[in-house]
């Protein structure tokens, strides 16, 4: 009975951001998609997850729409090269992505991702 009783008590004392990354962790695992905690340099992965930002960089040289995927383990960039911006493409959001992994700056990420966007839940 006490393994039970802490283990309520662990329960009720998490916090929102806990229980979220517990959900969004939980959906990967239900799509088949792979953990960003997991995946590496080079390979080719799909993901599933929720942007938390969308920002437009612009460089000397072209656009560049920069979002940040997190699926309840680790996030990874997505840069799209040459936008400004897509239709869609919104913190809040969730989607699916395909791509190859890239390591810029110690930072996973994948540029120029395939995506599918997810129906809006209210």
């Amino acid at each position: 009975m006490p393994g039970k009783l802490a283990a309520w008590v662990r329960k009720i004392t998490r916090d929102d951001d806990q229980i979220d990354a517990e959900v969004l962790t939980d959906q990967v695992d239900a799509t088949g998609a792979i953990r960003a905690q997991v995946c590496c340099q080079g390979q080719r992965v799909t993901l599933h997850g929720r942007l938390r930002y969308v920002d437009l960089r612009p460089t000397e040289h072209q656009a560049t729409l920069v979002a940040e995927l997190y699926d309840g383990t680790d996030a990874v960039q997505l840069i799209w090269l040459g936008r400004r911006s897509i239709p869609g493409v919104e913190p809040g959001r969730t989607m699916n992505v395909r791509g190859r992994v890239a390591l810029r700056d110690g930072q996973k990420v994948i540029y120029n991702p395939d995506y599918d966007l997810l129906p809006v839940s209210v």
